[in-house]
């Protein structure tokens, strides 16, 4: 039976979240893609305007996946939830339990803090959404994730005006 402890990261694990963030996005062929330091990861998930937790996941202590989560809200509901940004277990600890264990602590975490929905987006080609399935996940099929980044974001914010 392997031994695997979750543990939330503290400030010191920025470093390990990153080596973590980039093997994901290896996984993920979005490597190019990552530009968040150490020092980005301090500030917003350890500083005083935190945005977001992580938890680190260890096998036999050797940490080996992470969940990284932040609150979100439904206004249909009414409700907070929480959304799973990023969860990745290295391919060497697959198979064993870990996955399942980050899902399970974020699903407590969730209900202690009053969040009855866990929310997340998989990539279209991951073979994890088979394991998302066998948890009880379902895809949403209705909604399509959409988003803004860069020159985008930059160009849209000039045209706010403040209203004299």
């Amino acid at each position: 039976m392997p031994n695997i402890a979750i543990r939330f990261a503290v400030a010191e694990d920025a470093g390990l979240l990153l080596q973590l963030i980039r093997e994901l996005a290896a996984y993920e062929r979005l490597a190019e893609q990552v530009v968040a330091r150490e020092e980005d990861l301090r500030r917003y998930g350890f500083g005083p305007e935190r945005r977001f937790e992580a938890l680190i996941a260890a096998l036999d202590g050797e940490p080996v996946g992470f969940a990284l989560f932040l609150p979100d809200f439904s206004t249909f509901s009414g409700r907070p939830g929480l959304f799973l940004e990023d969860l990745y277990v290295r391919e060497k600890a697959r198979g064993r339990g870990v996955g399942r264990r980050l899902v399970a602590r974020l699903a407590a975490i969730a209900l202690a803090r009053g969040c009855p929905a866990l929310r997340f987006n998989v990539l279209r080609w991951n073979p994890a959404r088979g394991f998302y399935r066998r948890l009880g996940f379902a895809a949403r099929e209705d909604w399509q994730p959409w988003g803004a980044t860069g020159e985008v974001v930059r160009r849209l914010a000039r045209e706010d005006r403040e209203d004299g």
